[in-house]
């Protein structure tokens, strides 16, 4: 369980200098920014980097892609690079459905069996079992977050098209109510360990 720690919150995808304004203001811990050309929400490197530039020493910042390459013209301007392979850098958010080799060398792992889809499947007993700052993504929304955090006790949750009314078009109530949901453990919820919900 994750004590007395407040639950890291990450949201994802964000497009636009507002988005990230709303993130600030809502106590979200931070943003990601994606760079993949073949997501929805992809922002071009220049963009990236603005993006990224507007955020700076307000709101952690993390370049989401699905290589490391994919991020190369802008990892210099993130915080955290975070990507579904491993590399040989020292802020690595490693994303995976399947267990780390080496956890502890890892700034986060990010458990996404979705990648980057945004729907939600049962989570693996071992996720609760990692050391290090295991952050749970892939479908989740203000409905389940709250049971995900009490059952998997995670260092954090990512959240992205939950809280949107089209891929890139945050909103900022729905990204109220997810970050409140998120910080609300024990609150009533359809599931537990072994059980699913949509």
């Amino acid at each position: 369980m994750s004590g007395q720690r407040p639950t890291f919150v990450k949201v994802c995808g964000l497009t636009r200098e507002e988005q990230i304004d709303w993130a600030v203001e809502l106590g979200y811990d931070a943003v990601g920014i994606v760079v993949t050309p073949k997501s929805k929400r992809y922002c071009p490197p220049e963009r990236a980097v603005r993006l990224a530039g507007y955020a700076r020493g307000r709101i952690p910042t993390f370049a989401v892609a699905l290589t490391y390459a994919e991020t190369a013209a802008v990892a210099g301007h993130f915080d955290t690079v975070q990507i579904y392979e491993t590399a040989d850098i020292p802020n690595l958010a490693l994303a995976s459905g399947t267990p780390p080799e080496r956890p502890e060398a890892l700034e986060y792992f990010f458990y996404d069996a979705s990648a980057g889809s945004g729907v939600f499947a049962d989570i693996p007993a071992w996720v609760a079992d990692l050391p290090g700052r295991v952050v749970i993504a892939g479908g989740l929304d203000e409905h389940n977050v709250a049971g995900v955090v009490e059952d998997f006790g995670p260092y954090g949750v990512d959240v992205s098209s939950s809280v949107e009314t089209a891929p890139g078009v945050k909103s900022r109530a729905k990204m109220a109510a997810f970050v409140t949901a998120a910080r609300t453990p024990g609150r009533a919820h359809p599931r537990t360990p072994g059980q699913g919900t949509v």
